[in-house]
């Protein structure tokens, strides 16, 4: 379970940033406390639009016509576990159907709500085809936890131990809540050497650990891969919506351990006190410290917000909470993912001395309204780990840090090695503080980048190396970066909507350096092609 505490900057630091005239930072981005309507796909795609009200979920239970074939079984709150398990004498509990279902069959859940929690006892295979759980066409199946009593360590209100070749699909699941340290309550909980496993488009809301204390935790869903030799694999999560957790020191979405061969994709995840999306390593999940680490996986086209530890018990008032975290994972691509309102915006760590984050790309996000820096890469101390070989590319920010603690736009942290800033468009609030390099030891090859902020670029605030700089232009000399990069207004479409598109006019249109698909994608935010027109684009969008 990851916690990262909130970086505290010098005193220096912030009598400097004073002296630069930076101050109270209001953002034009109205955001908190409304739901996002963000879409991540299609060429339609014209920016990110946010409505103020109540939040409806994105992730509606799946209404898709079902194929009604023989080896369908249904539960219904008016059926009886002794009956035959068909659409005219359904069984009683979802339970029953976990102990009894066999490859290639469907478990279609009627309308209702269904007070247990459920162990799937049964694995599909590749022959026979998966075991799948879902909502029946049309209708709303609640898997509720209330008045349950979590056991001791982790438990869910759906637990895959084990298995392989199940899907979940549709179902809203909710209620599953414990005052205990000893307890982990979880929405959806996967371990061991779980492989083929699908998550989607549930709606996973209310899962809750009230303990006041460091210790109490909590997961909307989590997969850990607890087997040292044989790893959770091919493990999809897709398409639903998570929220309104309660987490203590723990995370909404994580995976942990041995789980290799992933996918985190167009979920939505909002309205929680802790961490968004998190790829963790070396936290001895796995009893090898060689699988002992989230890899070969994809976070992608997700909208993740409202997401802070203020006010948390294991954080007191302490602004911490990623909204995507990489904390010792390797071989990862981030990337057309919205992260907005959160404390930090999107890090890549490792909380774990002598470990590292390495081979992340973070591409093509849109990072804005942040209460801490957009961007943070490094340990957060000298006694933690740090990032290795990470590439940050083709991003788009924009006012970051709004509670001006002085972490700016894009943090450089400790035991920060080999890692590249480029191609991204960083637009700074009222504080003016770009780029902050906390460590002497560490580093980052930037360039290709457009800055702004309507203070100017005199007036730009920079720490490099634990060192305060005023101007981008003697940034830029002791710094020896963004030889090629340019302060000037990126020209975004909208700052209200927001839009992050750029006009015609813009000087991030065809400004960047091309460093193969590989690094920048194939595609933009939008779904279009990377490389349009004489070179690639500065920012998440191609023109």
């Amino acid at each position: 379970m990851s916690m990262r505490p909130f970086t505290v900057i010098s005193v220096a630091l912030a009598a400097f940033l004073a002296a630069c005239g930076g101050g109270s930072s209001t953002s034009n981005v109205a955001t908190s406390g409304s739901s996002s309507g963000v879409s991540n796909t299609g060429s339609g795609n014209s920016g990110v639009s946010s409505s103020t009200g109540s939040t409806s979920s994105s992730t509606s239970p799946n209404t898709s016509s079902a194929s009604l074939v023989a080896s369908a079984h249904y539960v219904s709150t008016s059926g009886n576990d002794a009956n035959a398990g068909t659409s005219t004498s359904p069984w009683r509990t979802i339970q029953h159907a976990a102990n009894a279902a066999s490859a290639g069959d469907t478990v279609y859940v009627r309308a209702g709500t269904y007070n247990e929690s459920v162990t799937v006892n049964v694995s599909g295979s590749a022959s026979g085809g998966y075991v799948t759980f879902q909502n029946y066409p049309g209708e709303t199946a609640i898997v509720d936890g209330t008045g349950l009593v979590p056991a001791s360590g982790q438990s869910g209100l759906f637990n895959i131990i084990d298995r392989s070749y199940i899907k979940i699909v549709g179902l809203e699941i909710r209620n599953y809540s414990t005052a205990s340290t000893a307890r982990v309550p979880v929405g959806v909980w996967i371990t061991g050497a779980s492989t083929n496993i699908q998550i989607l488009s549930n709606h996973i809301h209310h899962i809750a650990n009230t303990a006041q204390s460091t210790n109490a935790n909590a997961m909307g869903l989590a997969a850990y891969g607890s087997n040292a030799t044989t790893a959770i694999s091919q493990l999809t999560i897709d398409g639903n919506q998570i929220d309104h957790l309660t987490l203590g020191s723990s995370e909404s979405l994580a995976i942990d351990g041995n789980v290799q061969h992933w996918s985190i994709t167009n979920n939505v995840v909002h309205d929680t006190n802790n961490i968004g999306i998190d790829a963790i390593g070396f936290e001895g999940v796995s009893s090898s410290t060689a699988t002992d680490l989230a890899r070969d996986g994809t976070i992608s086209g997700n909208t993740v917000y409202n997401i802070t530890s203020y006010r948390n018990p294991a954080y007191g008032n302490s602004y911490g909470a990623d909204g995507i975290y990489c904390d010792g994972c390797t071989r990862v691509t981030i990337e057309r993912n919205v992260v907005h309102n959160t404390d930090f915006g999107v890090e890549i760590a490792s909380e774990h001395a002598n470990k590292l984050s390495s081979y992340v790309t973070v591409r093509s996000n849109l990072i804005y309204a942040n209460n801490l820096s957009g961007l943070t890469i490094g340990g957060y101390d000298s006694s933690r780990g740090g990032t290795d070989h990470c590439s940050v590319v083709n991003n788009s920010l924009y006012n970051n840090d709004t509670q001006n603690t002085g972490s700016g736009e894009f943090q450089i942290q400790y035991f920060s090695t080999n890692n590249v800033f480029k191609n991204n468009i960083v637009y700074a609030g009222a504080q003016n503080q770009f780029v902050t390099g906390i460590a002497s030891s560490s580093d980052v090859d930037a360039d290709y980048n457009v800055y702004f902020s309507t203070g100017g670029a005199a007036a730009s605030a920079w720490y490099w190396k634990g060192a305060s700089i005023a101007g981008f232009a003697a940034y830029r000399s002791i710094s020896a970066n963004d030889g090629h990069s340019s302060f000037a207004n990126p020209v975004y479409m909208s700052l209200t909507s927001p839009n992050f598109r750029v006009a015609t006019s813009s000087p991030a249109v065809s400004a960047g350096i091309n460093l193969g698909s590989s690094v920048v994608g194939t595609v933009d935010f939008a779904g279009n092609p990377r490389v349009q027109g004489a070179n690639v684009d500065i920012g998440a969008y191609e023109q």
